[in-house]
């Protein structure tokens, strides 16, 4: 399950590795409302394409109602399971029937800071069980449908979700996700992070998602 808007420079790389993944059964692309060739390369792939309004949660849902797995993968479309990532799911299924998995994440930046931010997040992941959506998420449909799924809301539907699974429900999957550092790179390894640690202390603190998205931008 993958939500797309513009994604066109990455989408082709994660579904050249779910195209060719033996657990995968079928690909479900969801688009937002791309101007760019994202809809016609996941086309291509034979994923099975759904349109919707734009933003991750609304996107993420309706996906997760196309779909006809017992297993559901969510995934950004700049991110890719790492080689062994197969292995591990088939383990992690196999003794995880009432929980939810999630990656380790690596950035594809050889730059001192994407090391320390990865340190964060697996600090985060870990004692915090906040996993985010960059580190996908494995989740059994009973389970999925149990906690009423992705809110359609427009930000913070990964902490959302996570948060409604619960601690004892949430686990390392045990295999690591490859993660764009393009906006990092972009936005600064200091700035980005706080930004987005700004987003989630509002989250915690009542404020809607719909306001969060608009100071996000």
């Amino acid at each position: 399950m993958i939500p797309v808007l513009n994604a066109a420079a990455e989408l082709p790389h994660t579904l050249a590795i779910l195209q060719d993944a033996a657990l995968i059964s079928e690909i479900v692309v969801v688009d937002g409302g791309s101007q760019d060739d994202s809809v016609a390369i996941a086309r291509e792939a034979g994923a099975k394409i759904i349109e919707t309004p734009r933003g991750r949660g609304t996107q993420l849902a309706a996906g997760s109602v196309a779909a006809k797995g017992d297993w559901l993968l969510f995934l950004h479309a700049d991110c890719r399971p790492l080689p062994g990532w197969e292995e591990s799911v088939r383990v992690f299924i196999a003794g995880s029937h009432d929980k939810a998995g999630y990656f380790d994440l690596a950035l594809d930046d050889m730059a001192p800071a994407a090391r320390r931010l990865e340190r964060i997040v697996a600090w985060r992941s870990r004692l915090l069980a906040l996993p985010y959506g960059d580190q996908g998420l494995l989740v059994s449909r009973p389970l999925y449908q149990a906690i009423g799924g992705y809110a359609a809301i427009p930000l913070m539907e990964d902490v959302d979700i996570v948060r409604r699974l619960g601690r004892a429900r949430l686990g390392p999957i045990g295999a690591t996700m490859l993660a764009s550092a393009r906006r990092y790179r972009r936005d600064g390894y200091w700035r980005r992070p706080l930004r987005n640690l700004m987003c989630l202390a509002l989250y915690f603190a009542g404020v809607s998602p719909a306001k969060i998205a608009k100071l996000y931008g």
